[in-house]
């Protein structure tokens, strides 16, 4: 069995490893500086992209050369599963829709012209990586030929007798997951594929029922989709999950920013900076700090005292020692004990680094 960890058992960095990607993480790191990626769907896709671009590894959709392909200029607009299969369908098979399905954020209307088509077919065509992000299962549709839309439908194009909202299904979206992956498999067989479940919720919901309990089926639904499909390709070597849903919801207490939707930039570099160490080829001592990630982190969801936050960017172990020394970390005697030490392994790594007070400096 693989049980849920005390709080006590939460409180360093390889415990959360082991408490969320046992069972998901690949035997070895494969990524490297020349691996393409390719990273889009939910505007979570947008922090993985620009993690990997910003560490000098080459994500084809930050690249300025494709910025005409729509899994570029929109690629954290495309929130649920059918939009980004249509995606991989228009690229590599030339399927065209009987209507305009594609809308940006500012209703402009983004069509299937054949440049850009040919663009995202040779995006697909020299990717290694690709890393899909899946967001939502509430859609809207053409109630005539059953497609979905990008987003919600434009105001001044909206016709309420075709255009409706529905919730989509497990089934429907494991079925979109499925040929996703096929068409990767038939176009790119060497390919790896990583899916992951966009931890932010709905902002809204066409539900008459509360968001927040909308925003748990919505999720539910794809969470459930993705566990079938890997459990269908379980052993073919092609397909991996990356929890970043559950780092966010279960590792962390409170992690969202004033708008109860975006992932303080601490967790959000935390999960990257894990995925990194996790999927990425390299020296350790040349990856960011885990620990470090780890006690910003734990400190912007309100786990750890918030100054520490500022006491690790800017490296200050005498503040770091004041806080072990005299501070009550938690009102539970075992947690508190598990927290200090995770400062003191802090503390020690500091050490080993060469730093030092600044009193005992001078």
């Amino acid at each position: 069995m693989n049980r849920r960890p005390p709080l006590r058992r939460l409180q360093k960095p390889d415990d959360a490893v082991r408490a969320v990607l046992h069972g998901w993480a690949p035997e070895a790191p494969q990524i490297t500086p020349e691996t393409q990626i390719t990273a889009f769907g939910s505007c979570f896709a947008e922090n993985i992209s620009n993690w990997l671009a910003a560490r000098n590894f080459r994500v084809l959709n930050r690249e300025p050369d494709n910025e005409k392909a729509y899994v570029v200029s929109m690629g954290e607009g495309m929130v649920n599963s059918f939009v980004i299969r249509q995606q991989f369908e228009w690229a590599w098979e030339n399927k065209v829709f009987e209507q305009p399905l594609w809308h940006g954020y500012k209703a402009e209307d983004f069509g299937y012209d054949e440049e850009v088509r040919l663009e995202t077919k040779r995006i697909f065509d020299e990717t290694d990586v690709f890393i899909l992000t899946f967001g939502l299962s509430e859609v809207w549709y053409d109630e005539p030929t059953g497609n979905v839309f990008w987003r919600t439908i434009p105001k001044d194009v909206h016709d309420p007798e075709r255009h409706k909202f529905r919730v989509s299904t497990v089934e429907e979206n494991r079925a979109n997951m499925r040929a996703i992956y096929d068409l990767i498999r038939k176009y790119r067989p060497d390919a790896k594929m990583i899916f992951t479940l966009s931890p932010i919720p709905l902002l809204s919901t066409f539900r008459d029922v509360s968001c927040l309990t909308a925003n748990s089926t919505s999720k539910a639904v794809l969470r459930v989709a993705l566990d079938e499909l890997m459990r269908e390709t379980e052993g073919e070597g092609h397909l991996f999950y990356w929890p970043s849903y559950e780092i966010i919801m279960d590792i962390f207490r409170q992690p969202f920013k004033a708008d109860n939707r975006h992932p303080a930039k601490a967790c959000l570099s935390y999960i990257m900076t894990l995925f990194e160490h996790v999927w990425c080829i390299g020296d350790v001592s040349d990856k960011p700090p885990l620990i470090e990630a780890w006690v910003s982190a734990c400190a912007a969801a309100g786990h750890l005292p918030a100054k520490l936050e500022g006491i690790v960017g800017h490296r200050k172990i005498g503040p770091l020692e004041r806080m072990i020394e005299r501070a009550t970390l938690d009102p539970d005697p075992a947690v508190d004990k598990a927290k200090r030490r995770l400062l003191e392994e802090l503390r020690d790594f500091w050490l080993e680094l060469g730093l030092r007070p600044r009193a005992a400096a001078d």
